[in-house]
């Protein structure tokens, strides 16, 4: 694990320490990743959550929490100032009385402490949708400077065959349904930014089933268009578009293909089209080419805010609660 990327981020979050919200605090997996997150002093976790109950769950489960916070909605000393904070971000939209009922729910209520400030990042949903972590993110925490949209990048890592791990990042496979030229370029740039926190270099493939015009279409066109985009404002980005799959990673095929791009055949940072190619195509590297996948790792956010799957374990919670501490 830690030699593509962990250990790096645990060293930078001993210098600098942070706390992260886990949403479902009497659930047995965020229990277990957070008895082992307080083994260490560089992330602590605030578990959301009625204190009796989380404390019984981790009792009855045999984990030590000691040392993490707890928080209960009902009983939260600075409710009146989150209601009133929440009712000037949903200025118009939302009465106190809305705010302070949506604000028992424990994704909105810890979304509102990151954006408080009382914690540095979030992470949730494994027992609820990607979209009910998405939707207070977006409504309280909102986009970053610079950003129009939220995406989401999946990082996938493999046992290499000369040592070390195979790392690659994929984007946007489950944010964006069909992100237009514009929206294409602002999830390459994030995909980049978030593989190089991984130590990835990225070289950026625009996915499609033409390569440099080998087919014709408006979703080609779309790649293409997205690639030059890119290129014009950022020049020194290694990237290319638009590329079939076989040209961005065999360097054979792109040898044929396209012997002039300094990407195909190297390329380790796919964007896909649509959140149809994007789902699918991280879903065949991690069933058939034996990938972890680490994700949805949301992008464009003013805080990192996480979401986990349903199916979940222990060591995927401990993992991504890592990865979303050290995008803060």
């Amino acid at each position: 694990m830690e030699s593509f990327g962990f250990g790096a981020m645990i060293e930078r979050l001993k210098k600098s320490p942070k706390t992260i919200v886990l949403t479902e605090g009497t659930d047995a997996r965020i229990l277990e990743a957070s008895a082992r997150l307080l083994a260490g002093t560089w992330l602590t976790p605030i578990l959301v959550g009625n204190e009796d109950a989380v404390k019984a769950a981790a009792e009855e489960a045999g984990y030590n929490i000691r040392g993490a916070r707890i928080i209960d909605p009902d009983t939260y000393e600075k409710m009146d100032e989150m209601v009133a904070e929440m009712v000037e971000l949903r200025k118009g939209k939302l009465t106190a009385d809305d705010c302070r009922k949506m604000l028992r729910q424990a994704n909105y209520f810890g979304t509102m402490l990151v954006k408080m400030g009382e914690a540095d990042c979030l992470l949730g949903g494994a027992t609820y949708s990607t979209a009910d972590t998405v939707r207070p993110a977006l409504q309280l925490i909102k986009t970053k400077p610079g950003s129009k949209i939220v995406s989401s990048c999946f990082i996938l890592v493999r046992p290499s065959a000369t040592g070390g791990n195979d790392v690659l990042a994929m984007g946007d496979c489950a944010i964006n349904i069909k992100p237009n030229e514009d929206e294409l370029v602002e999830i390459a740039t994030e995909v980049a930014h978030c593989g190089r926190v991984f130590g990835i270099d990225p070289k950026v493939a625009f996915l499609s089933y033409s390569t440099h015009g080998s087919g014709s279409g408006e979703d080609v066109d779309k790649m293409r268009h997205a690639y030059e985009k890119l290129m014009a404002t950022t020049p020194d980005f290694d990237v290319d578009g638009e590329l079939q799959f076989d040209a961005a990673v065999s360097p054979a095929v792109a040898h044929t293909k396209c012997p002039d791009s300094k990407v195909a055949g190297h390329a380790n940072t796919f964007i896909f089209p649509d959140i149809n190619a994007g789902n699918i195509g991280y879903k065949i590297a991690q069933r058939l080419g034996s990938f972890d996948a680490y994700g949805p790792i949301l992008l464009g956010l003013n805080a990192p805010v996480n979401d986990l799957s349903r199916g979940c374990n222990a060591q995927e919670v401990y993992s991504m609660a890592i990865i979303t501490a050290a995008l803060s």
